[in-house]
């Protein structure tokens, strides 16, 4: 646990995923109704009274505790919020279900990674971006994201970087030995689920870079991070895409039993590919403040090039709703969490905690602040 918190605070200064759809597993989230937060209120002030308001949440499951913490105070402000598990979406659909007006907001953004989605033409000739666009900075910079690799296999090679690795043929050979598909001569590396984005820049990436003896593996993301789990402790070979706030980062553990792999020329706007949105998926400047023994590349750079752009998780929302409703666009704009708070979470979701409940204890041990967030959104209706 103490590597959690080292790492959050190297990469986010302390601060505050991608398909299948295998990676929705977690436990359902529970209704439990809004905590009272002063006793200055009464139903007369609660400017969400009557106003009923449909909520997404992400189909990866580091996204739930968000989702219901926010739903639970919508609540608090008198607003009628539906249950977010009820809509669970990949981006590709959240997106349009908020333009189409069968979502207000969601609150599972990932920015850059996102930003092409907002780009993407309707059928009316409009673009997402004119009915949707993100709000407040609920986890600002608390994505850190990028690659792991089984650090006795770095060590043994000399693997400071993605690069090394695919200008390696005894490296190649290695991993590939142990690879899903052995014998091809590529190494395997386990990406995202289709359809998350980051599949899409993880492509963009090995085009843009030249990697011609690296693939990415697309797969259901908690198939693949179980059996990354298992390779590092048997120091087998194996390079997975990853994220904060997670639990995995317990399990996968940077400088013990994985490294970060380093990312010699960061992605630009340059779209290699020629996806749609693809410019928006520059991840400049691509580095972290993460030390030699967790990253390698730090040991000769000053600075872990982890390749991609620490992201902003945040909301998103349509711009009619938050003009309708001043106090839930305030709410949004003021609520910010502490990245190594929601992955202490996510580490008790994993391990069998009921979602509810956790956002029931979060609210109780953070009263004062809960106040404070209604105060404003109050103030601003």
């Amino acid at each position: 646990m103490l590597a959690l918190f080292a790492l959050s605070a190297a990469a986010c200064g302390g601060g505050s995923t991608t398909t299948t759809q295998a990676a929705t597993t977690a436990a359902p989230t529970t209704t439990a109704p809004p905590a009272t937060t002063t006793t200055a209120m009464t139903e007369e002030m609660l400017p969400g009274e009557g106003v009923s308001v449909v909520m997404a949440r992400a189909n990866w499951t580091t996204g739930y505790f968000q989702a219901e913490l926010v739903r639970r105070l919508m609540q608090m402000l008198g607003y009628e919020v539906s249950d977010p598990a009820e809509l669970e979406l990949g981006p590709a659909l959240a997106y349009l279900a908020m333009a189409q007006g069968d979502a207000d907001f969601w609150v599972n953004s990932w920015y850059p990674n996102h930003n092409s989605w907002l780009k993407a033409e309707m059928p009316d000739g409009s673009r997402v971006g004119d009915h949707v666009g993100r709000v407040g900075g609920l986890l600002a910079a608390g994505g850190l994201q990028g690659y792991l690799m089984t650090k006795s296999f770095a060590e043994e090679y000399g693997i400071r970087t993605l690069d090394d690795l695919n200008n390696n043929p005894d490296a190649i050979a290695a991993y590939d030995a142990e690879d899903a598909d052995p014998g091809n001569g590529i190494a395997d590396i386990y990406g995202c689920p289709e359809s998350w984005t980051c599949d899409d820049i993880i492509e963009s990436q090995i085009a843009f870079s030249g990697w011609e003896n690296i693939r990415q593996v697309v797969a259901g993301y908690d198939a693949m991070v179980a059996e990354a789990i298992a390779k590092a402790g048997a120091r087998e070979p194996m390079v997975i895409y990853i994220w904060t706030p997670s639990s995995h980062i317990t399990q996968l553990r940077p400088g013990d039993n994985v490294v970060w792999a380093g990312v010699e020329e960061v992605i630009d706007d340059s779209n290699p590919l020629g996806r749609e949105g693809g410019e928006g998926w520059d991840q400049r400047p691509g580095t972290a403040a993460i030390g030699p023994k967790a990253c390698p590349d730090a040991e000769t750079q000053g600075t872990c090039r982890i390749g991609w752009a620490a992201a902003d998780v945040i909301a998103s929302a349509r711009h009619d709703f938050l003009a309708d409703n001043p106090a839930a666009a305030k709410l949004l704009e003021v609520v910010k969490l502490n990245v190594v708070d929601v992955s202490l979470q996510i580490v008790e979701q994993d391990n069998g905690a009921d979602i509810g409940d956790l956002v029931t204890r979060w609210i109780a041990d953070n009263q004062e602040q809960v106040d404070a967030w209604i105060a404003e959104a109050l103030a601003a209706a």
